[in-house]
């Protein structure tokens, strides 16, 4: 192998490696900020999250308190993930996507509601029902692009 090779072989092996590394990030970055969703639905305030217990659904990393919760969450992922992907519930019924406080949140019908802070949550519990049905149509059109763009 000349030194021509060499570092054409050497410049490949980085350029690989680091689209991969770039591709795993992706999939590390905690949804919900960290919180364990299961958490949520058992207890009085949410719990967060830690690294000894994750599970991957629909892309998305989800931490857990305990390997109960983990367990649990995996037997039925979508009972337990967050309506509009996170996003705050009232930011999606006016067609945007803010993040959701982990901290500003509420259970409706069994799914978990979260939004971007105590004011707007406010604002929202005003018309739960209307706000959910108007944002579940909203949701559809948005929930492919990204939040810039709305």
């Amino acid at each position: 192998m000349n030194i021509k090779q060499f570092l054409i072989a050497i410049i490949a092996v980085m350029t690989f490696s680091t689209g991969a590394i770039a591709g795993e990030y992706t999939h590390s970055t905690p949804a919900v900020q960290g919180y364990d969703v299961v958490s949520y639905h058992t207890g009085k305030r949410p719990l967060r999250g830690n690294g000894n217990f994750v599970s991957t659904h629909k892309g998305a990393t989800y931490q857990f308190s305990s390997k109960a919760n983990l367990a649990e969450f995996e037997k039925n992922p979508d009972k337990y993930i967050p309506a509009y992907g996170g996003y705050c519930a009232y930011g999606t019924s006016v067609g945007k996507k803010f993040i959701g406080d982990p901290e500003v949140w509420r259970i409706v019908d069994g799914t978990l509601y979260l939004n971007l802070d105590t004011g707007i949550q406010s604002e929202w519990l005003k018309d739960v029902p209307g706000r959910i049905k108007t944002a579940d149509v909203k949701w559809e059109k948005i929930k492919d692009k990204s939040p810039a763009s709305l």
